[in-house]
């Protein structure tokens, strides 16, 4: 017999995260490898929250999910009954009707399709020293520094004075020209190197790059102006003062794509916090049985900036929608029954968390508390920052039910904090379901490079989050 070493031998009573490869079987890494390849084209061609919206509006759609808008006022729902609700093209709420009373709690996953990018100014165009350029404001939490000199693309909506839309695409075909902010060149940049990461670009020096030449024959001012203005009148039949009626963000140009020799991870844009709503919307989708309690999946905008607005999760649409479920499922309806069913929900808040990144060792919190990439979906049991500013903190109780949940189904998990205690910290969607009394969790994927134009995930974890969404959606535990 051989003598076990230190390294060998296993705690009786200890835990210990395993990186899920070592223990993937040969069917279910066919199963992660097919479910990467669906998500990188999905994330490919949903670059913003209005695209993301569309596309998987049109999949519930397809899967014969009705708007319950558009059903009769006396229209009753029943168990398996599919239903969704949208809110201005940004915000969806889908629901599969389980089998208990909607009283007794709704099995709810929201995450959000917002993610950090730059949109275009109201008065967006203007020309500089012969060069056409687009103004813009950022959105969200980035560095600005990782926007410049990197092929960008255009993306939206323009809504004319009569009411019809253009939508914009341009930098995403292979034959299409991109977009771009320049930068220094070294040499005349000793200046701005003495600046710090922060300030060495600043916002109002995000203007984007579009264009040089000039419209042949136009004898008036700002010739390269004129031209791009006719090129936009061309494709999409608009004047300049459309643009004041526009919803266009820029984004990184370019598809998704696997990452590492071993092509073990994805590389993409809006991971954060499209990761985890592609597993979300897809878990609900594929419930091959009624549920024992109604499945929610809830798509929120505005997340990035504080869920602020008529489309973010401050908003009453959730709970708008929560009622409406209420009268066309109670026997008598009433406010009673809609604030119990909140209180006595579970949520599962899909949002991404950091992983330990080796190159950035010291923000990582130490002592086994760091996500780290392949070891499964991660559970955070608070958020907020420092002393757990702005935190929505689970319970021990409902920690334990969403571990055996996912333990029941083969769900590999890990638990972590967001950083170092000091470091810095940051906040989801969680608050806001939380403050119906409902049990609130965070879990989603780590993301490595999280805001960045181009952010990194492991296949094996997303296909984990799609995992445990599921299970969540399947648990037959009592609230």
């Amino acid at each position: 017999m051989t003598k076990q070493t230190n390294d060998e031998k296993k705690s009786l009573f200890g835990y210990k995260k395993e990186n899920g490869w070592t223990s993937v079987s040969e069917k279910e890494n066919a199963k992660i490898e097919a479910y990467a390849k669906d998500y990188i084209a999905f994330l490919s061609r949903a670059k913003t929250e209005r695209e993301t919206h569309d596309i998987i509006l049109d999949d519930f759609k397809g899967s014969k999910y009705r708007n319950i808008d558009d059903m009769k006022d006396s229209t009753a729902l029943k168990p398996g009954d599919k239903i969704y609700r949208s809110c201005h093209g940004r915000t969806l709420f889908c629901a599969t009707i389980g089998k208990r009373p909607i009283s007794e709690g709704l099995n709810i996953i929201g995450g959000h399709i917002d993610s950090p990018r730059l949109d275009l100014k109201q008065s967006p165009l203007y020309e500089d020293s012969e060069l056409a350029l687009f103004d813009t404001h950022y959105y969200g939490g980035i560095k600005k520094y990782q926007w410049v000199a990197i092929p960008l693309a255009l993306h939206g909506v323009i809504v004319k004075r009569d009411g019809s839309k253009a939508f914009v695409t341009i930098g995403e075909a292979d034959d299409d020209p991109v977009l771009t902010i320049t930068d220094l060149l070294p040499h005349l940049g000793k200046d701005q190197g003495k600046k710090t990461l922060e300030e060495g670009i600043a916002g109002e020096g995000l203007n984007i790059l579009i264009g040089s030449r000039l419209l042949a024959g136009f004898e008036g001012k700002d010739k390269i102006k004129e031209n791009i203005l006719q090129i936009f009148h061309d494709r999409y039949g608009i004047i300049e003062e459309d643009f004041q009626s526009a919803d266009l963000e820029v984004v990184p140009a370019g598809k998704a794509r696997e990452c590492g020799i071993d092509r073990s991870m994805i590389l993409g844009y809006g991971q954060d916090d499209r990761i985890a709503s592609y597993a979300a919307y897809k878990a609900l989708l594929d419930l091959d049985q009624i549920p024992k309690y109604t499945a929610v999946t809830l798509l929120c905008d505005k997340e990035e900036i504080g869920s602020s607005g008529n489309t973010g999760m401050a908003s009453t649409f959730f709970e708008n929608t929560v009622a409406l479920m209420v009268h066309k499922l109670a026997k008598e309806p009433n406010d009673i029954i809609r604030r119990r069913a909140l209180e006595r929900s579970w949520m599962l808040s899909a949002d991404v968390s950091a992983l330990h990144d080796p190159n950035y060792p010291d923000v990582s919190a130490p002592n086994g508390n760091m996500a780290t990439m392949n070891n499964g979906v991660v559970i955070e049991k608070f958020t907020g920052s420092r002393g757990k500013s702005g935190a929505s903190e689970a319970s021990a109780e409902f920690v334990s039910d969403i571990r055996r949940v996912f333990s029941d189904a083969g769900v590999l998990w890990q638990c972590s904090e967001l950083g170092k205690v000091d470091a810095g910290g940051g906040g989801t969607i969680a608050l806001f379901l939380a403050r119906y009394g409902m049990n609130v969790l965070d879990c989603g994927p780590g993301l490595l490079s999280m805001h960045a134009p181009w952010e990194v995930s492991s296949k094996l974890d997303a296909y984990m989050t799609w995992k445990a969404y599921k299970a969540f959606y399947e648990s037959k535990i009592a609230h």
